[in-house]
């Protein structure tokens, strides 16, 4: 979807994700491309190409950061809230 050029690819990622909030993995996912280009084009081409888009990138890509550990831990105990209801239902289907 994006084949521009690279430093121009890399300022277009950068409004997104602040437009978005978006994660490297939502931008990769939103533009067919890589998690690794999104992050070579927001952490190197950018940083040359528009410095101030860059910081205000940089900013967002920490938070994101420091809230990953959070979104895992949700998403485990999603997964074990829906074991233990699977659980459940077996047993009633299967023990009554």
């Amino acid at each position: 979807m994006l084949k521009q050029q690279p430093d121009q690819r890399a300022v277009i990622l950068g409004q997104y994700i602040i437009e978005n909030r978006a994660t490297v993995r939502a931008a990769a996912k939103k533009f067919g491309i890589s998690k690794s280009t999104v992050h070579k084009d927001v952490s190197e081409r950018l940083k040359k190409e528009n410095p101030a888009l860059y910081a205000q990138v940089k900013d967002i890509l920490e938070i994101n950061k420091q809230e990953r550990h959070i979104r895992g831990g949700m998403a485990t105990k999603l997964k074990y809230e829906k074991m233990a209801e699977r659980k459940i239902k077996y047993n009633q289907k299967y023990n009554n």
